[in-house]
């Protein structure tokens, strides 16, 4: 009898046992079908957050061609997008087509111009992946633009004609009439150049309207040359034609690389105690409200914010990146931290750029050229 408890207890424990083995068979696989389907599912979610991009994209800029076209060339090979690319746009030109809006994406080196688009509501903002790589201060109020690399205003002068002692050293120095007297006098940009425009725009800003028109009086009165750009500037200095002009500081990194004619120095203006510090601008871009290829315009702005993007839009303009993170891309650079800058949101420049262009006109600058 003892033999036969023995046995059946035996039985029941095996069967106990064998259904044991069998629920966790039963566990495992369904783990495994819930973790293959999970997976499944995320699979399906990454592929449709990693939408191919395909079509064109239509790129409005104000800057000069050499600064942007690489950047666009590295987003066609990268994402198979063809860009068109508008160079030296005029950013009115998005005013006159906003009934038939024909670009995506507006490049600008004046953030005036952008805020007034933006104001003109001809911008559209969004919250871009890695937008917080740029402060507050260099982004419209809901990103309809987003600056990546600045500049400040100031003097490069030929070391052979003039000394950094003799030199001018404030905006307002260029009011006394004693600068026409220099050997080959000094050069300026005409009046509608962009950063001429945003110049004017600080200095409405800083000094009003009645001082600031005595100023571009001085200046048209006074210049020796008036050229297209800054780069026909630089390129004059360098070779002794004008003992300096007024430009963006990244025109001296230039000329400094050039075989010849680089023996020049620069001065950051207005960087003394009690002086308003140095005029700063930035570049950027913004979305086009409208935009016929807004999903890959939006691709685009994500894809610059990229940190090796902000750099390729840095480019070989020899601008210093905005993003403190970034170390400007080349040695001689001023970090924009370390200058003294004037003390003006550079969203104000939007309030002034209608007004400032009809300034200059009014004074007889925007298209002289001599």
């Amino acid at each position: 009898m003892k033999k036969v408890l023995m046995f059946l207890l035996l039985a029941v424990l095996s069967l106990g046992i064998l259904a044991a083995c069998g629920g966790n068979e039963n566990n495992d696989t369904a783990d495994n079908a819930g973790e293959n389907a999970a997976n499944e599912n995320n699979d399906v979610n990454n592929n449709e957050e990693a939408v191919e991009l395909d079509g064109e994209l239509v790129v409005y800029s104000a800057r000069n061609e050499q600064f942007v076209q690489a950047l666009l060339d590295k987003f066609t090979e990268e994402t198979g997008v063809e860009v068109r690319a508008l160079h030296e746009a005029d950013p009115l030109q998005l005013q006159e087509e906003a009934g038939n809006v024909q670009a995506d994406v507006f490049i600008s080196n004046d953030l005036g111009a952008l805020e007034y688009l933006n104001q003109q509501d001809l911008l559209e903002g969004f919250d871009p992946e890695n937008v917080e790589s740029i402060d507050e201060q260099f982004r419209a109020e809901n990103n309809e633009w987003i600056a990546i690399s600045a500049r400040a205003r100031g003097f490069i002068y030929n070391k052979d004609m003039i000394s950094e002692d003799e030199m001018p050293t404030q905006m307002e120095d260029l009011l006394d009439p004693e600068w026409a007297e220099v050997e080959n006098g000094y050069a300026i940009t005409r009046g509608g150049n962009g950063g001429m425009i945003g110049n004017v725009s600080a200095l409405r800003y800083e000094w009003g309207d009645e001082r600031t028109t005595e100023w571009i009086n001085s200046i048209q009165e006074n210049a020796a040359g008036i050229f297209e750009g800054h780069g026909d500037i630089r390129r004059a200095v360098g070779a002794g034609e004008h003992a300096f002009g007024l430009v963006n500081n990244y025109y001296y990194h230039q000329q400094l690389e050039e075989p010849t004619d680089n023996n020049v120095g620069f001065i950051y203006t207005d960087q003394g105690e009690g002086e308003m510090g140095a005029i700063a601008n930035a570049a950027g871009l913004g979305l086009v409200s409208g935009a016929p290829n807004d999903e890959n315009a939006r691709a685009f702005i994500e894809w610059v914010l990229e940190e090796e993007n902000q750099l390729a839009f840095v480019g070989d303009s020899l601008e210093v990146p905005i993003n403190p993170d970034l170390e400007p891309p080349y040695e001689e650079a001023v970090p924009f931290s370390e200058l003294k800058v004037q003390d003006m949101p550079l969203k104000e420049l939007g309030n002034y750029f209608q007004d400032t262009r009809a300034l200059i006109e009014d004074a007889g600058l925007d298209l002289e050229l001599r």
